[in-house]
């Protein structure tokens, strides 16, 4: 079975400040791609928004939080779309020196261990990352590398491709987005928008977890995985 996986981060620069970063991922059905894009531009209608409006995390507000509630139901009444997150803590205790590494080295390490749980051999991946600055194919190219030394002599069979998509072109990518932004501000600790918080409770209890705890590795719905470098 062929699946598309649509990637987006928050927080990923080094000096964002912000202490943490989220990378994470919608994972669906190749073949069901077309019908979750097209049910996502109808909730747009539905509320009048314009169907190729981008939604995103930083949009949302009160005004328009039924749209954003019927997004997160979407992904919910779908049992085939799943979500992953590594919520990766306390990055201003990396010490990069000590492992001989850069930002951009860990930032890889952290894209691997996200698709790591999102990819079974025996299945076809293809992996559309959001586009965020002029670096994203030298990215694109480096964690393509980091997937081929892991899963080695089956990776042209198992991950055909990884490639650079903008958000505002792609329905999923900006779901992915809204789930990547709701796991971010709840691990940030913020609290100063209203729509964002009763947001994030209704994910939380609709998916019967927290987004600031790490799920069972039984968990496919919505898996969270929360890293703490070794030194701390």
């Amino acid at each position: 079975m062929e699946y598309n996986i649509y990637c987006d981060e928050s927080c990923h620069l080094p000096h964002d400040n912000s202490d943490l970063m989220v990378i994470g991922g919608i994972s669906c059905p190749k073949d069901k791609a077309e019908y979750i894009n097209k049910a996502i531009r109808n909730i747009k209608t539905v509320n009048g928004v314009y169907e190729f409006a981008e939604i995103k995390w930083t949009k949302v507000s009160m005004s328009k939080y039924k749209m954003y509630e019927e997004l997160v139901d979407l992904f919910f009444d779908n049992t085939f779309l799943c979500f992953r997150a590594v919520v990766a803590l306390n990055k201003s205790h990396l010490n990069y020196k000590k492992f001989h590494l850069s930002h951009d080295d860990w930032y890889q390490r952290i894209y691997f261990l996200t698709l790591r749980e999102m990819i079974d051999i025996g299945h076809i991946y293809h992996v559309y990352v959001d586009i965020k600055d002029t670096k994203g194919s030298e990215k694109i190219d480096k964690l393509r590398e980091v997937l081929n030394n892991v899963v080695g002599y089956f990776y042209e069979e198992t991950v055909k491709n990884i490639q650079l998509l903008r958000s505002d072109q792609v329905q999923l990518l900006q779901l992915a987005d809204l789930f990547i932004g709701a796991v971010s501000y709840s691990n940030r600790g913020l609290d100063s928008n209203p729509a964002k918080m009763q947001l994030i409770q209704h994910i939380e209890e609709v998916s019967g977890r927290s987004l600031k705890i790490t799920s069972p590795k039984s968990e496919s719905k919505i898996n969270i995985f929360r890293w703490l470098p070794k030194e701390v």
